[in-house]
């Protein structure tokens, strides 16, 4: 559903930059398997992952 949103949104407005913002956990769940390597690699996805308890950004992917 992401990189649907992100074609539609690169269309309409191509200088708008989407980032994907997700927990810690998710972040470690998620992105250590292989599809999520995966999605690390592709070119022009952006990443946030936050700490949901104490409100900080703990790695930003650009």
């Amino acid at each position: 559903m992401f990189f649907l949103y992100a074609r539609t949104l690169q269309k309409q407005e191509p200088d708008r930059i989407l980032y994907l913002a997700v927990s810690e956990t998710v972040f470690q769940t998620l992105f250590t398997e292989e599809a999520g390597q995966l999605l690390l690699e592709e070119p022009g996805f952006h990443l946030i992952v936050f700490n949901p308890t104490t409100e900080e950004i703990v790695q930003w992917k650009s």
